[in-house]
């Protein structure tokens, strides 16, 4: 269509171009052209520059009008220090509704998928230089998150030129470890929400899966179960719970990192109901999350980086051996029966501690799959107050 080109080809609408995609029904817009230019030699200093100078524009993809309070995005960074040293293929950022993560499963699902399927080196620099495995069927890559390397398993076709949808995209992940077990924390009466009632206390663990996690029982917050759980009411609670946590003593100390305090804040609620859940077939047990993120923002996914928070919480508590396969369901999952993430740990691994002691921690394999939804080039012309860097309805009114 000639506008269509037109308007993709006008630099002065500063056009970004995008793939879409989801994984169980999680968002990804994958960021591939029209970013600008990022200054500084490592991961987390171009990080550090995406927030202090184009912060804008992730608001521009990820609000209204061209997104929602529910949307996420994957900025794909073709040079990193580890990118240099060729330890990674290539480098993301990952953003959301209030800003930057550190790690995102299933983004990293879906974008192991369409790092297989460009050709384009203008993308993906080094795409010519995977190795097919003619055997498995896959590819393996490396890409560098904020949080550290990740290595990304994708099955493919039988020329080994494009993904395979009909099998799980996995990923082995960064060390995980268990921060802070049974943390008894206090609720004042003006935190509370109805359904806590009288109770001036819960009880909760902080696991970190590639970011920290707060992850609490459904039956601790008053709610019986996640199955038919009022969300409204859930999203109240979390309202209330989240920001109260994050300038608890306590779980500040928990979510420090061993390596970079720029890693060292609590990313995410996480609340548990390990009586309910879709059950995949060749898994020992499955159980569902509901993830609060960011601002308050519910994940549709299984949540893959918490995924591997969880199992390494189970694993520290002895009830998950290495090579137990379990199943990781959300409210979306659990509703079509379908979009679990599995997962198995399948290595124990000794760390430093934030003051140099050795620490448990455990490399977990997350599978799960990944979908297209769309492509888009979006824009902003001259003159556009209102979409130049995007907007909440929840922060207009």
């Amino acid at each position: 269509m000639d506008l269509a080109q037109t308007l993709q080809t006008t630099p002065s609408l500063h056009p970004i171009q995008c793939i879409d995609m989801h994984t169980t029904g999680e968002p990804t817009r994958i960021i591939y052209a029209g970013y600008p230019a990022l200054r500084g030699d490592t991961l987390l200093a171009q990080r550090d520059d995406a927030k202090q100078n184009h912060d804008h524009i992730r608001r521009r993809l990820m609000e209204e009008p061209r997104g929602h309070d529910g949307m996420y995005g994957a900025i794909l960074r073709p040079e990193t220090e580890l990118v240099a040293t060729g330890a990674a293929d290539i480098g993301v950022l990952f953003i959301h509704n209030e800003g930057y993560s550190t790690m995102c499963g299933h983004a990293t699902l879906a974008l192991g998928r369409f790092l297989i399927d460009t050709h384009d080196t203008g993308v993906f620099p080094r795409r010519e230089s995977l190795v097919f495995d003619a055997e498995t069927q896959t590819v393996a890559l490396n890409v560098h998150a904020p949080c550290g390397l990740v290595r990304v398993c994708v099955p493919v076709t039988a020329d080994g030129r494009k993904s395979d949808p009909a099998r799980p995209v996995s990923f082995l992940s960064t060390p995980a470890f268990a921060a802070r077990r049974r943390l008894v924390v206090p609720v004042p009466e003006e935190v509370r929400w109805p359904e806590f009632g009288e109770w001036e206390s819960l009880v909760l663990d902080v696991s970190y899966g590639g970011a920290f996690y707060a992850l609490m029982d459904v039956r601790e917050l008053g709610f019986g179960s996640l199955k038919g759980v009022d969300l409204d009411a859930v999203t109240r609670c979390v309202q209330r719970l989240k920001p109260y946590l994050m300038r608890r003593p306590e779980v500040v100390a928990a979510v420090q990192h061993p390596d970079d305090p720029r890693l060292s804040f609590l990313y995410s609620v996480m609340i548990v109901d390990g009586d309910v859940g879709f059950r995949p077939d060749n898994v020992s047990g499955a159980e569902t999350g509901l993830c609060y993120f960011a601002d308050n923002q519910i994940d549709r996914s299984p949540t893959g980086s918490c995924v591997t928070a969880r199992m390494a919480l189970a694993h520290a508590n002895g009830v998950r051996p290495v090579g137990e396969r379990w199943a990781y369901n959300s409210l979306v999952s659990n509703h079509f029966g379908a979009g679990a993430f599995t997962a198995e740990i399948v290595e124990e691994v000794s760390i430093k501690g934030v003051h140099g002691e050795p620490m448990q921690a455990v490399v977990v394999r997350v599978e799960g799959h990944a979908f297209y939804a769309g492509t888009a080039t979006f824009m902003v012309e001259e003159g556009d107050a209102t979409s130049f860097s995007g907007f909440s309805m929840s922060r207009v009114v």
